[in-house]
């Protein structure tokens, strides 16, 4: 068995905003991202840098490569970061709670979205559904 790749948060954001936001496949993205010309210019709301991926490829081409096409998951996630996250991959703005004590994300997600969501998400985090509301989830630290 293989071990899972780890990628950060914001590594993990520029993958998916390739392969959801500019709809690349897997191949695309490695070949793309590795030879690090005609990557996109990002004027959205995160202002994504693909030559910081880019960069990243070329220093752990094995690493990028298995995160890309086996998926991954992220080292450490904070709860704005996996609103992005979400948001970023599926296309839908999650909910966000901020109140001290009680941070967490709520999404809709279909089966195959929570699956993912469970692969991705750092060590440290619970996934609820959502009573009386099918498909919603509440994701939130185990620990504060």
């Amino acid at each position: 068995m293989t071990d899972i790749v780890k990628l950060s948060q914001w590594d993990a954001m520029l993958v998916e905003s390739l392969r959801k936001g500019h709809g690349w496949s897997d191949d695309e993205i490695i070949e793309r991202v590795k030879a690090g010309v005609d990557l996109p210019k990002d004027d959205s709301m995160f202002q994504f840098n693909y030559d910081d991926l880019a960069a990243f490829a070329q220093k752990e081409p094995e690493t990028f490569e298995a995160a890309v096409r086996g998926g991954y998951q992220i080292k450490y996630n904070t709860v704005r970061g996996l609103r992005s996250w979400i948001w970023v991959a599926f296309g839908d703005e999650p909910q966000l709670e901020l109140e001290a004590g009680q941070e967490a994300v709520t999404a809709q997600l279909t089966p195959e979205q929570l699956e993912r969501t469970k692969t991705a998400l750092s060590f440290g985090w619970s996934i609820q559904p959502v009573e009386g509301a099918a498909g919603s989830y509440r994701i939130e630290p185990i620990q504060r």
